[in-house]
Formats: C-alpha cells, structure tokens, sequence
C-alpha cells in the first residue's frame, strides 16, 4: 500500500478526495490547496494525499524522484512506461479500495490528480470497477490513450470529469489538455473544461471553478 498523509475536515466523514501529485512532489505537495476548498455543505471530507514512489527517472538522466511512471520522452506521448502506468493503477485503485472498507461509498470517493497525478486519475478512474463521485484532472493529459476506450469500465462510462489546463503551459502543452479533453467527451463522458493564462501551476480561479464542481457533483 502507498504511504500516505491523510486530513479529515471534521470526524467520520463520508466523503474523500484522493488527490495524486506532480513529478518530484510529494502528498504534502497539494495540502495547501485542497485547504482552500470549502466543502463544507457536503459534511466531513477525508482528504488522501498518497506519496509516489521513488524511480529513476530518464528525462532527467536518471535521476531518482518521486514518480508515479517514469518519462521516456519530452513529448510524454510517443513511447509511454506501460509497466509503471499500470503499476501506479494498480496501487492507486488499492487505495480506493480502501477507503471502500472504511465505509466510505464509491459514489462519494472523488479521484484528483496534477500532472503525472493527472495522468494517474484518468487512467485509474475510467478503469476502476465501482463507479465514483467523479475525476479531477489538472495540467495533464490521458496515458496509453489508444487502450482507454477498451479498458474503461462500465461503471464509469459516464463518469463526469473536471479539466483544467494553463494556456502558457511549458511541460505539458496545452494541446495534450485539449486533447484529453475531447478524446473524453467522445467517449461520452461530462467533461468540465477550463483553461487560465497560467504556466504549469494552479491559480485561485482554478481553485473556485474546481470548488463548485465538487459541491455539483457531491451535493
């Protein structure tokens, strides 16, 4: 099981928000944020901030970090690591499981995700058995997108997604965001979109926009 830091807005919440961070990050790395929602009209909120493992990583001549998959590539794309993609799948779903056994409904677990975090949520959540409250994907895009169609599950064929991307963004270009972004919506699913003139970050309108879809969809 993935070591975690786990908050809880108040006792024996019924709700939780597993939130993926970025390349080289940590589950503290989005604690900040997530402290800025207030969700206060669904009632208490566990929030689950998993920490990735450390890989080498061979964009960045090996070096070792915290990474959900290691990157290939600089256009993230055109050669993907299939095998620590489904790894990191794997060990993220562990996690919904058990929030599951805690007691907490699949319909309130909500699966969210920066970057490589992004990644892991689209790809985790549109394959997981149970269907969930919903996806939040910021500044990323869809791994091993050519599979998603066949591997989807269809509890969450119709998951409704939140995307969010920055229009100056220099690591994950914008392009793969829209691409995601339609590439869902074909496939049926409720995709929110959002774009700011921002770079590969998060900004408070971000923060507003994602506030209002969570209390849509866990209301």
């Amino acid at each position: 099981m993935l070591e975690t830091h786990v908050i809880e807005t108040a006792p024996n919440p019924r709700t939780t928000i597993i939130v993926l961070h970025g390349l080289g990050a940590d589950g503290h790395d989005f604690v900040p944020i997530c402290g800025e929602l207030d969700l206060a009209a669904i009632g208490p909120v566990r929030y689950v901030f998993p920490h990735a493992p450390q890989r080498p990583v061979t964009i960045n001549n090996g070096y070792v970090m915290r990474a959900w998959y290691d990157i290939l590539v600089t256009d993230l794309v055109r050669r993907e690591d299939e095998a620590g993609l489904r790894e990191s799948q794997r060990q993220i779903a562990e996690l919904i499981d058990a929030e599951r056994a805690s007691g907490v409904p699949a319909n309130r677990i909500v699966l969210m995700g920066f970057s490589q975090g992004c990644a892991m949520t689209l790809m985790t959540a549109l394959r997981y058995p149970h269907r969930l409250g919903g996806a939040v994907g910021l500044s990323g895009y869809v791994p091993l997108a050519a599979t998603t169609a066949a591997e989807r599950t269809d509890a969450n064929a119709d998951l409704p997604i939140f995307l969010a991307h920055g229009t100056q963004d220099p690591i994950v270009a914008p392009a793969r965001g829209t691409a995601a972004r339609d590439a869902l919506r074909a496939l049926g699913h409720d995709v929110e979109w959002h774009d700011y003139p921002m770079p590969h970050s998060v900004c408070a309108e971000e923060i507003a926009d994602l506030n209002a879809w969570l209390l849509k969809q866990l209301g």
